[in-house]
């Protein structure tokens, strides 16, 4: 109520905003584990679950087991995708706040939220191109010696697996990644370390490392490259998000990406 007797109304506090997760955090309602299970939970599932289907070719005696495994990684990477989803709804649960929370508003009217998504999207290009820049002087030296044949890992599924990839995957797993790293793992971390810069650097270093495990491949000039490829777009993404405190922009701008990566890598 102002002087002259007007209401002042005011947007209500987002639970997914910097204050809100605080107050959870002060009350006890967040803890350590649920942030750094997260954080982690996408690379070591991915690992894991080539892992144990290398062994099941194994069994099956197919050459090269763990190389063919990977092959697959859009495929078993959904399982991952509804691991970490359904983590993320056990904490959130306990945090007393749903799921959907960890997007925040949506607002479409007019475009908004698509134009500010292809804003990022067309912004983020750069940043790739620069990280790969960055990847071959450190790793190779110049582009001549980057084997993009093998960065790329090429590969031929059945029609069933090529369609499920490019109709379905890439909805999941933009969404969920965006969901995990930023929309959960970020904020969090942000409110219990109390430092910005720390909460960027955990959730960066992880961030970019599970690039390396899209499939896992045991060499360290294949590794170094996607990490430091992917490095600085994640680096510039969240401070951006931070401010925003709102998914939608970037699962849009998200989208178009990993479905460039499903045509480059699943049709040979």
């Amino acid at each position: 109520m102002t002087p002259g007797g007007e209401t002042v109304t005011s947007d209500p506090i987002p639970v997914n905003g910097f204050s809100a997760i605080r107050d959870r955090a002060v009350a006890g309602l967040i803890s350590w584990t649920g942030p750094l299970l997260l954080v982690v939970a996408r690379s070591v599932l991915w690992l894991t679950l080539q892992s144990l289907l290398a062994l099941i070719l194994f069994a099956l005696h197919r050459p090269a087991p763990f190389r063919a495994a990977g092959n697959w990684w859009m495929i078993y990477g959904t399982l991952s995708d509804l691991c970490c989803l359904l983590g993320m709804w056990y904490f959130t649960g306990k945090e007393g706040i749903r799921l959907r929370d960890l997007i925040g508003p949506i607002r479409m009217r007019y475009g908004r939220d698509l134009f500010l998504g292809l804003g990022i999207l067309v912004l983020s290009y750069p940043l790739l191109i620069g990280g790969g820049y960055l990847a071959t002087a450190v790793v190779y030296g110049s582009t001549a010696k980057v084997p993009m044949e093998f960065i790329l890992q090429r590969h031929s599924l059945p029609l069933w697996a090529t369609v499920y990839t490019l109709t379905v995957w890439w909805i999941i797993q933009s969404a969920t990644e965006e969901m995990t790293y930023q929309g959960y793992a970020l904020p969090r971390l942000q409110a219990l370390t109390g430092r910005t810069w720390m909460a960027v650097a955990i959730v960066g270093f992880w961030w970019a490392a599970q690039h390396c495990m899209v499939p896992f491949v045991a060499d360290w000039h294949y590794l170094a490259y996607r990490f430091l490829m992917f490095l600085p777009l994640v680096l510039v993404w969240m401070p951006v998000y931070l401010r925003m405190r709102r998914l939608a922009p970037f699962i849009l701008a998200h989208w178009p990406m990993d479905f460039t990566i499903a045509i480059m890598t699943g049709i040979s």
